[in-house]
């Protein structure tokens, strides 16, 4: 097993990063550090491996760092993944029209107001499992979480930052935020728990520039508290949702004006430091309706994403867009489309989906590493806009897209290219 895994490393390394890289390989290599293989090469590793010991491999195999930890991936017993759902979830009717609401989660207040159980998000959970969100429930959980940020002192205009992903945890969390009147900062988390010092680091500027005076992490990334106490003089807490949630009374009902903060967002750093844009809830609505527009928004539309919730395309165009629109998002974490690409599509086919974007990338990855078994019986025939967007986009990617999924439903005028920038909320 170790030298058939080394073998297939190697082959990778070296189209990758030619001779030197292959000659880097050892059952310790870092694949990240010593070989330089990013997350698109580690899905192409992973399908590799698959296709030489005829095995399915778990979703974590993708934060595996070494040759080495996949030997050991390969011996031990891993859960097989059950392959998508064929059959279609029951069809909501349109959401009712919102009256208008000066703020994200007064958007949440009203929608819970008038139709509780009506489903928010349908949560792709680790195990394969999905959790139906309704909007009664959401708010419920995001009024227990401002309970415990007022037990623990913090006051309207606080900078709370979210190091979660995705999942209930981050959706109430960001919520309860706001309905204690705090301002989220969103970060990304850290998908490697043995190199925290080093995630630590690139975080700190963030933390330190945006005063954070509490972050809100999940246990496993406990460690990370004191290395970036250390760096942030401002941070003074480090607590989980749950703890937040166990703690003190509800608050009264949601407050605030257009005017007031949203959240910080951070500019991608492409061409240097990230930045912070402090959006307004005006702001983020008014970019909202703008999508609504640009996308022809109806009552009956239906959304599907596994887009970052950190990223802005995910968080606003995404998941905040959905809410204040009355949509029903299916949710699922980027890692659980990396590992398997086919799931996005498979959530669009289940909830019939109408809406739904990606990065140009992400089109190519279905393009190039779907087998035509994993697509037996798919149905993209609802999917009537697919936005492109968050990096330049190919023709040549989109032409492929729609030649290879014609055969499945999908129309080629659904494609919709996409531009935006933090600065501009998302969407421009």
């Amino acid at each position: 097993i170790e030298a058939r895994v080394i073998e297939v490393v190697r082959a990778l390394a070296t189209e990758a990063g030619g001779s030197r890289a292959a000659r880097a390989v050892s059952l310790e290599a870092s694949l990240e550090r010593d070989l330089g293989l990013g997350s698109l090469e580690r899905v192409e590793l992973l399908v590799r491996l698959e296709a030489a010991f005829g095995r399915t491999l778990d979703d974590r195999c993708l934060g595996i760092d070494t040759p080495a930890g996949l030997v050991r991936a390969l011996v031990e017993d891993a859960p097989s993944d059950q392959g998508p759902r064929r059959e279609r979830a029951q069809i909501l009717g349109a959401a009712l029209p919102l009256t208008a609401a000066r703020t994200i989660h007064e958007a949440l207040w009203r929608r819970a107001e008038r139709e509780p159980d009506r489903p928010h998000v349908f949560l792709r959970e680790d195990d394969g499992a999905t959790t139906t969100l309704t909007h009664g429930r959401l708010l419920g959980e995001a009024m227990a979480v401002a309970g415990g940020l007022q037990a623990r002192s913090v006051a309207k205009g606080d900078t709370v930052a979210l190091m979660l992903p995705t999942g209930l945890d981050f959706l109430r969390t960001f919520q309860g935020i706001l309905i204690a009147g705090a301002i989220p900062v969103p970060i990304y988390p850290p998908v490697r728990l043995d190199r925290l010092d080093e995630y630590a680091r690139r975080q700190a500027a963030i933390l330190a520039d945006a005063g954070v005076r509490l972050l809100i992490s999940f246990d496993r990334a406990r460690p990370v508290a004191s290395i970036l106490k250390a760096a942030v003089p401002s941070l003074s807490q480090v607590v989980t949702a749950e703890e937040l949630s166990l703690a003190g009374a509800l608050p009264s009902l949601p407050g605030g004006s257009g005017e007031d903060p949203a959240f910080i967002q951070y500019t991608s750093g492409s061409t240097g430091q990230p930045k912070g844009v402090l959006l307004t809830h005006a702001n983020l609505l008014a970019n909202i309706e703008a999508i609504g527009e640009g996308v022809g928004v109806r009552p009956d539309d239906v959304a599907a994403s596994w887009l970052p919730l950190y990223h802005d395309m995910g968080l606003i165009g995404t998941w905040l867009f959905c809410l204040h629109q009355g949509i029903p998002l299916s949710l699922q974490s980027p890692l659980s489309f990396l590992s398997r690409p086919e799931r996005w599509l498979w959530a669009i086919h289940e909830h019939r989906a109408t809406l739904s974007a990606g990065p140009n990338f992400a089109y190519e990855l279905c393009v190039r590493r779907i087998s035509d078994q994993a697509l037996e019986g798919l149905d993209l025939s609802s999917w009537r806009c697919a936005l492109n967007g968050a990096e330049p986009v190919s023709p040549d990617t989109l032409e492929r897209f729609a030649r290879r999924f014609a055969a499945y439903g999908f129309r080629r005028e659904a494609l919709l290219p996409a531009y935006g920038l933090a600065e501009n909320s998302v969407a421009l």
